[in-house]
């Protein structure tokens, strides 16, 4: 038999506020979009990835939900620097960039975005089915 530590329990996707439902929508549909990509519930928030990799996250950050995208830490760098948004993912070791989903969203940088984290991640033949539909 298990014990349950009183009033301890994992947060639920149904935990957090209802902020930012048409930003994580949006966010879905285009992660989704891309080949052979997946959702998975991770650390009570939705992670996309591209077949095992994991290249962008929607997530709850001091209750206000965020974008995440895996790049490269000089794309992080020069976001931090040029676009007043964006801030360092608190768990990303400099590889991940989040912006917050309950502010204006510049939707075409944040695609853009989401397709360099894919590509960062994605296998040879995901990234060629990616190239023919374009």
């Amino acid at each position: 038999m298990t014990k349950k530590r009183a009033g301890i329990r994992k947060a639920r996707p149904s935990d957090k506020p209802r902020v930012g439902g048409k930003a994580l929508a949006r966010m879905r549909r285009r992660c989704l979009g891309l080949p052979e990509t997946s959702e998975a519930g991770s650390w009570g928030h939705p992670n996309y990835r591209a077949g095992k990799k994991t290249f962008a996250a929607f997530e709850w950050i001091q209750g206000r939900p965020s974008i995440a995208v895996r790049l490269e830490a000089a794309e992080v760098d020069y976001l931090r620097s040029r676009h007043g948004n964006f801030f360092l993912t608190p768990y990303g070791r400099g590889i991940w960039v989040s912006v917050w989903a309950d502010k204006a969203i510049d939707w075409a940088l944040v695609d853009e975005l989401v397709e360099r984290a894919y590509r960062k991640v994605a296998l040879q033949r995901m990234l060629a089915a990616l190239d023919a539909t374009a």
